[in-house]
């Protein structure tokens, strides 16, 4: 692209808390979805006359950012990982309250689920995109997103030893992932 254009430049840089956030949803890793979202930007910089203007940006840059994680997911199938979790223990800090327990427990809780239901619940309760959005960024219907949060809201609860939605607290983060604002 040899023309600059200012407008899109101020879009994607708006984006990338966003892009952040998502990215980290899937890959549990900072370093590896801040590189996700490097290549996302790359992407979108190069391929924004792709872009139809009007819609809507940050779901054009989720399902960039979606395609290029299971694009580099299929490729690390071969790659050793820590699956025991033993270096990453080594790694973690005690949590100092019960706050932070409880955020490590939800964090925990969520990284459980499957990665479909995960996925869903992140963009539907945490980046606030309709169920209609997600779909569209997901490639799948919009009741498979419906069902996919569902599920998702329900073994939260469960894993967390709630009776519901109505059993969280004050933190609006957890709330909104799981549905309940």
């Amino acid at each position: 692209m040899t023309h600059v254009d200012p407008e899109m430049r101020d879009l994607l840089l708006a984006a990338i808390p966003a892009l952040r956030a998502f990215a980290f949803s899937l890959t549990h890793d900072l370093d590896r979805s801040d590189d996700l979202v490097q290549e996302t930007l790359v992407r979108a910089w190069t391929k924004s006359d792709s872009f139809r203007r009007g819609t809507n940006l940050t779901a054009w840059l989720f399902t960039i950012l979606r395609n290029l994680f299971y694009s580099d997911l299929r490729k690390r199938r071969r790659e050793v990982e820590d699956v025991d979790g033993a270096m990453a223990a080594r790694l973690a800090a005690l949590p100092e309250q019960e706050v932070r327990l409880e955020l490590d427990a939800f964090r925990t809780a969520l990284a459980g689920l499957p990665p479909n239901q995960r996925e869903a619940l992140v963009l539907v309760g945490a980046q606030s995109f309709t169920y209609e959005e997600a779909a569209a960024i997901c490639g799948v219907a919009v009741g498979t997103i419906k069902s996919r949060v569902s599920r998702a809201r329900l073994r939260l609860t469960q894993v967390l030893g709630m009776g519901g939605p109505d059993d969280i607290g004050s933190d609006a983060a957890t709330r909104a992932a799981l549905g309940n604002p």
